[in-house]
C-alpha cells in the first residue's frame, strides 16, 4: 500500500517545483516509481529507498486542475494538484486541464527522463502502448534501424523512423535510474524490469556492431490462471504435490515464465503456502496474497546473489520455492537439497525434452559424482514439462508439453540410467498424465489447429511422428 507523506499544501504555480513524497513497505525498496497523469501512460519518476521512503519532484508547464497518480507495482495512489498561472491567477478555463496529458509535466528534479526525443520519433511509453494496443509480445529497439515488434513469433515492421543515439538514450532515461544506466554503459549489459500502468516490461539492453540495443517483453499486469492456457489436468494435480522438483523447460521464448506464474497463482489461490520467489528480474507480479503468502524478490534488488538467496529461502519457512533458472551445479544442488527437505521446488532449464533435461543436468557435474546425483535426482525429481509454441491454423500460437511424472518405474529407470525405456515409459504413461512431444503435437494436429507441415517441423522424431500423421502405430 502507498502511503502519501508529503503533498503541496496551496496551490502551485506554472513551473514551480513540489516535492510529493511517500512511503511504502520497506522490503520493497528498489521498485520503481512510476508517474501518470490523467490517463496518459506512465513515465518513471525514482526508486523506492531501502527504507521504503520515496521522493519525487514536480512541475507543470500549464495551469489547471492535474489529476496524478503514483504507481508502485500493481498499487496506486490518486492526488489532485490545483495549478495556477506565474502571477498566481487561476486557469483561464477548467476545461483546458483536461487536454494538458502528461506533455504538461516536468519531473523536475529525475533528469533521466529530460532527456529530449529528435523529431518524429515517439516516447517509449508511446511504443510500449502501440505494442500493448496490437497485441504483441515483445519490441526491439537498436541505434540504426526502426522500431519493430514481435507478433506471434514473428518480427514486424513499423513505420517510425530509424532510431538514433539522442532519441535512444531518452528512452532509457525513461525507465532506468541514473545508476542503472551507468552500471549498462559500463558493463554493456542490462537486465531488468519496468512497469506503466496498463502492462509491465521486462528489459534487455545490450550493445551490438550497430550501438546500444533494447529489447522489451510484455507481460500483463495480473498472473496468468491456469484453466485459460489449455493446459492438461496434470499441471494442476503437480501444483498440489507437497515435495519434490518440478522442472518446466524449452528454448528462449517458449512460454516457461508463463507456466510457472499460473502455477504459482493456482497455489496462490488454492492453498495456505508460503512461496518465496527468486527472479532476474521479476516478471509477473502477484501483488495479493490470497490463500497463500506471495514472497517475491529480485537479484539486485532484493537480493545481492542468487545463490545466497537460494540457501536463505530454505529458513524462510518456505512450502512452495520458485528459482528463475538453474543456472549452475550450486544452483541445482541447492534445489534439490530443498526438495529433499520437503518444499516443492519450481525452476527452469532450457531443454526441449524430459529426457535431454536428465542429460543436462548430470553433464552439470564431474563423472565422479554422477552416479550419487543420479541417485539423488532419482529420489527428489517429481514432474519436468518440456514445452514450445507452435503457429496455428487461426494465425495465433499454442503451446505443446512433454510431461514426465517420477512415479516408481520412472524412478527405477533413472538409477539406473536407462533414459530409452524412460522415453517408452512416456508414451504409455498416460494414466499418470505423461506424455511425449510427438503425442502432444499429434493431439493439436487431430484437433486441426495445426498443419501436417508445421507438426512435422516442431518433432524432434520426424520418422515417427510422419507414421502417425498417416494414421500408422508407433
Amino acid at each position: 500500500m502507498i502511503t502519501l507523506t508529503q503533498t503541496p499544501k496551496t496551490p502551485l504555480r506554472v513551473l514551480e517545483r513540489c516535492t510529493i513524497g511517500g512511503s511504502v513497505e520497506p522490503q520493497r525498496a528498489g521498485e520503481s516509481v512510476l508517474i501518470s497523469i490523467a490517463d496518459n501512460p506512465v513515465v518513471a519518476a525514482s526508486r523506492v529507498g531501502k527504507d521504503g521512503q520515496w521522493k519525487v519532484d514536480l512541475a507543470f508547464k500549464q495551469p489547471g486542475t492535474q489529476q496524478v497518480k503514483i504507481h508502485i507495482a500493481s498499487d496506486s495512489a490518486p492526488l489532485t494538484l490545483p495549478v495556477v498561472n506565474r502571477d498566481g491567477s487561476p486557469a483561464a478555463a477548467e476545461t483546458s486541464s483536461s487536454s494538458n496529458g502528461a506533455g504538461s509535466m516536468v519531473l523536475a528534479a529525475t533528469p533521466q527522463v529530460e532527456a529530449k526525443l529528435s523529431a518524429g520519433h515517439p516516447t517509449l511509453a508511446q511504443l510500449v502502448r502501440q505494442a500493448h494496443d496490437s497485441d504483441y509480445s515483445d519490441v526491439h529497439i537498436g541505434v540504426g534501424r526502426s522500431p519493430r515488434f514481435r507478433s506471434q513469433g514473428v518480427i514486424a515492421t513499423t513505420e517510425h523512423p530509424a532510431t538514433d543515439e539522442a532519441s535512444f538514450r531518452s528512452w532509457l532515461k525513461e525507465i532506468l535510474s541514473d545508476e542503472d544506466i551507468a552500471r549498462f554503459d559500463e558493463t554493456m549489459d542490462y537486465d531488468g524490469a519496468a512497469q506503466y500502468d496498463f502492462v509491465r516490461v521486462r528489459v534487455n539492453l545490450f550493445m551490438s556492431i550497430k550501438g546500444p540495443s533494447m529489447v522489451l517483453r510484455l507481460i500483463p499486469l495480473t498472473p496468468p490462471v491456469l484453466d485459460n492456457l489449455g493446459f492438461p489436468e496434470i499441471f494442476r494435480d503437480i501444483c498440489f504435490m507437497n515435495q519434490g522438483l518440478v522442472l518446466v523447460t524449452g528454448p528462449t521464448g517458449s512460454g516457461k515464465s508463463t507456466t510457472l506464474a499460473a502455477m504459482v497463482n493456482e497455489i496462490n489461490s488454492t492453498m495456505p503456502k508460503h512461496i518465496v520467489t527468486i527472479e532476474d528480474p521479476i516478471e509477473f507480479v502477484h501483488g495479493e496474497d490470497n490463500k497463500s503468502v506471495v514472497s517475491q524478490r529480485e537479484v539486485g534488488i532484493h537480493t545481492k546473489q542468487f545463490n545466497r538467496a537460494l540457501k536463505a529461502a530454505l529458513r524462510e519457512d518456505p512450502d512452495v520455492i520458485l528459482i528463475g533458472e538453474m543456472r549452475d551445479r550450486e544452483t541445482l544442488s541447492t534445489a534439490m537439497k530443498a526438495a529433499q527437505t520437503g518444499h516443492l521446488v519450481f525452476g527452469t532449464l532450457h531443454t526441449n525434452s524430459a529426457v535431454k533435461t536428465l542429460e543436462r543436468i548430470l553433464d552439470l557435474f564431474e563423472p565422479d559424482e554422477r552416479d550419487s546425483v543420479r541417485k539423488e535426482m532419482a529420489e527428489t525429481l517429481a514432474a519436468i514439462i518440456a514445452q514450445s509454441l507452435l503457429p496455428t491454423t487461426d494465425g495465433k500460437r499454442c503451446v505443446i508439453s512433454e510431461v514426465l511424472i517420477n512415479n516408481d518405474t520412472i524412478r527405477d529407470f533413472i538409477h539406473r540410467d536407462e533414459t530409452d525405456e524412460i522415453e517408452a515409459q512416456l508414451k504409455d504413461g498416460a494414466f499418470y498424465g505423461m506424455n511425449t512431444r510427438n503425442q502432444s503435437i499429434f493431439k493439436l494436429f487431430e484437433e486441426g489447429r495445426i498443419t501436417e507441415e508445421t507438426a512435422l517441423e516442431a518433432s524432434l522424431k520426424k520418422s515417427e511422428m510422419a507414421i502417425m500423421l498417416r494414421g500408422g502405430m508407433v
